[in-house]
């Protein structure tokens, strides 16, 4: 899978780099400064590099606990996000990394300690409310499990922190480690849908939609609070029915008791961004739907929007009259 690790030279002995180079033995390993020095650069080929993504090991320095972007909350309370992970094991069309990062690469901050100090030093600014955090902004959080052991370390430090949420945001159904724990309730497991046929034509490498239904309902019955994030919301022909089919799935899989929140928001780029994922991709059914540019974004028509927003949100209500439910709002526009 990985053939080739960059590794910042001053974690040459730090112990989680260590395993990770053991786990690898076959791959060439180049050492760096800093992993920008490799991630950076201009002039790299993201779709190129997405075929086969190297391994950057590096310390994540600075501010590690950060605000959480417009229209991410998923509570009344402080919400905040945190990145031990740079990029995507799936290639989605509508994802915003593949236009905000140079490099398809793979980038694992292994400072997993540093994180967790922030963490506490952020719990203990004495919020009104008990904060929320996002760990699935800048990767899946769940993805590539296997390689960051990131679920692995990170839960059994929230379960001791009840006063404080964690939200794994995902589309993987890679849910091994969290079986085998006990559930915790303040970790929020937030599984990203679109209806069956959009997750085909644009959702690259991840799991079938039924598939991620059913990872999700099995957590469900193992006693794991479940999100279900409904983002962005697609126009396509037979949209209607495919939210349908979607939510009743999603409705007869999952109990409503199991649900902590659902969320939707709509398909937005920020002009800049969606012209360089464009020239990636221009023949893309996504790319060459019935999307305007509208201000500083490129999405569909304000009528367009609203009719996918009440439609979905209609139907959530319907199907889950007592679920918090979140719809994004992402600002005028």
């Amino acid at each position: 899978m990985i053939e080739t690790i960059y590794i910042e030279e001053d974690l040459q002995v730090h112990p989680r780099a260590s395993q990770l180079l053991k786990r690898f033995p076959g791959a060439r390993v180049i050492p760096c400064q800093h992993y920008t020095e490799v991630f950076n650069p201009a002039a790299q080929s993201f779709d190129l590099q997405k075929q086969n993504p190297a391994l950057i090991l590096a310390r994540k320095k600075g501010s590690l606990v950060l605000p959480a972007p417009n229209g991410f909350d998923i509570s009344n309370g402080p919400n905040f996000y945190f990145s031990h992970m740079l990029n995507c094991l799936y290639d989605c069309r509508y994802c915003f990394l593949q236009g905000m990062f140079r490099s398809a690469h793979y980038v694992l901050f292994v400072n997993f300690e540093d994180f967790e100090a922030e963490i506490d030093s952020t719990i203990a600014n004495r919020h009104e409310q008990a904060p929320y955090f996002h760990s699935g902004y800048d990767c899946d959080s769940l993805a590539l499990e296997s390689l960051t052991g990131f679920v692995k370390h990170f839960v059994p430090f929230f379960a001791k922190r009840p006063d404080a949420f964690l939200e794994l945001r995902t589309k993987s159904i890679a849910i091994g480690n969290l079986l085998k724990m006990p559930p915790v309730p303040n970790v929020v497991v937030a599984f990203s849908f679109t209806p069956a046929e959009t997750t085909v034509a644009v959702e690259h490498g991840c799991p079938g939609i039924w598939d991620r239904v059913h990872a999700a309902g099995e957590l469900a019955t193992a006693g794991w609070p479940i999100g279900i994030r409904l983002d962005p919301l697609l126009w396509y022909k037979g949209w209607r029915a495919g939210y349908d089919a979607l939510i009743d799935k999603i409705a007869t899989t999952i109990p409503s008791s199991a649900l902590h929140s659902v969320s939707l928001g709509p398909l937005r780029f920020p002009s800049g961004m969606f012209q360089k994922i464009e020239r990636m991709y221009p023949k893309d059914i996504l790319l060459n739907g019935p999307l305007i540019r509208r201000n500083k974004f490129v999405s569909y028509s304000e009528p367009r929007e609203a009719q996918l927003l009440s439609f979905v949100e209609q139907r959530l209500v319907n199907a889950f009259p007592e679920a918090n439910l979140f719809p994004c709002a992402l600002g005028a526009t």
